[in-house]
């Protein structure tokens, strides 16, 4: 099974928010930026985690969208520490949809963001070991 056809998330659960109107395009569908956004929120959490003090995002690889966001979803994003180098780590991370009012989780969309660890002057700094 390819990693887009998976039924079970892989990673902690790290963000949990429903999609409200004001998120929509035109065609009344969650904005893939809103997304995006929750991923880089859920990723920053699990990296601040890891080096144990502030980082920033400075990639994203491969973004890939798979299924629509709803208004009423239940956006579930998901987060796995992958490879930790001197200053920065890969996270893979993934989005899911509760679909409104069923018990229905459809993955929306998979990325792999990597997070530098940096210090109050926003120097690269070494993740804690």
């Amino acid at each position: 099974m390819s990693e887009i056809e998976q039924d079970q998330p892989h990673g902690e659960l790290t963000v949990r928010l429903i999609a409200m109107p004001a998120d929509t395009n035109a065609n009344g569908d969650i904005f893939g930026g809103w997304v995006m956004s929750q991923m880089d929120q859920a990723g920053g959490i699990a990296a601040v985690e890891r080096a144990q003090g502030r980082v920033v995002t400075i990639a994203v690889e491969a973004m890939t969208f798979i299924r629509p966001v709803r208004v009423g979803d239940v956006l579930c994003v998901y987060t796995h520490i992958g490879k930790v180098g001197r200053t920065s780590m890969k996270v893979h991370i993934e989005a899911w949809a509760q679909r409104f009012r069923t018990p229905i989780s459809e993955k929306v969309t998979v990325a792999t963001f990597t997070f530098v660890a940096v210090d109050d002057e926003g120097r690269p700094r070494p993740v804690a070991v």
